[in-house]
């Protein structure tokens, strides 16, 4: 028996544990930090860590403690379990409610910030003059029903239903009704360098 009554021996389990637990710390910073597309120093000029300490942690070279755990979970906007664990189980439904900006109808259909964010959108019927903007990111659009107008650059292009767009959004854009009637899409959004596969057809093709 131990001094404070233990058997021998009864604690090494759970200390076993626990070195699995930190061991696994540094490989999810790392791959969370760069789902969302940060680097060191810029994670470093937002937590006010040394680049070396979050790089001898993510490497398991520094044990984690909650004074630099608690500033990176603010950083990146997620849960403290997160980074040193499992996240808990919830309820994976998202109950969106609509948010109308300029006339248009957004259903947020991610609830985590940061990183790739997704909307359904419902833009009505109306007659609008494009006005290009840009702004850092990449998009990728999905025409559910209707017809979406899309301009891009140069581009001036009619997407249907099924079909998809993306486009880097540092490029000149703009996207709305066709005039002909209300159309329903998918929108994704997220940093420069998260792509997928798409097609769009030119008018008239």
């Amino acid at each position: 028996m131990n001094d404070d009554g233990r058997a021998e021996g009864a604690g090494d389990g759970i200390d076993d544990d626990m070195d699995t637990v930190l061991a696994e710390v540094g490989p999810r910073l790392r791959r969370i930090r760069k789902e969302r597309g940060a680097t060191l120093a810029g994670l470093s000029e937002a937590t006010g860590i040394s680049v070396s300490t979050l790089s001898r942690l993510e490497s398991g070279l520094r044990k984690p403690s909650l004074e630099l755990l608690l500033p990176i979970a603010r950083a990146h906007e997620v849960a403290l379990d997160e980074l040193v664990g499992a996240p808990s189980v919830r309820d994976p439904r998202v109950r969106a409610q609509p948010i109308v900006r300029y006339g248009r109808t957004h259903w947020p259909l991610t609830r985590q910030p940061g990183g790739l964010q997704a909307f359904k959108v419902l833009e009505p019927q109306r007659t609008l003059d494009p006005d290009p903007r840009t702004h850092e990111g990449y998009e990728w659009l999905y025409v559910l029903s209707g017809r979406l107008r899309l301009v891009l650059g140069e581009h001036d292009v009619v997407l249907s239903a099924g079909e998809a767009a993306e486009f880097d959004t540092r490029v000149p854009h703009w996207f709305g009704s066709t005039g002909e009637g209300p159309v329903e899409f998918l929108s994704l959004f997220g940093p420069q360098g998260e792509r997928m596969h798409v097609r769009a057809r030119p008018k008239g093709a």
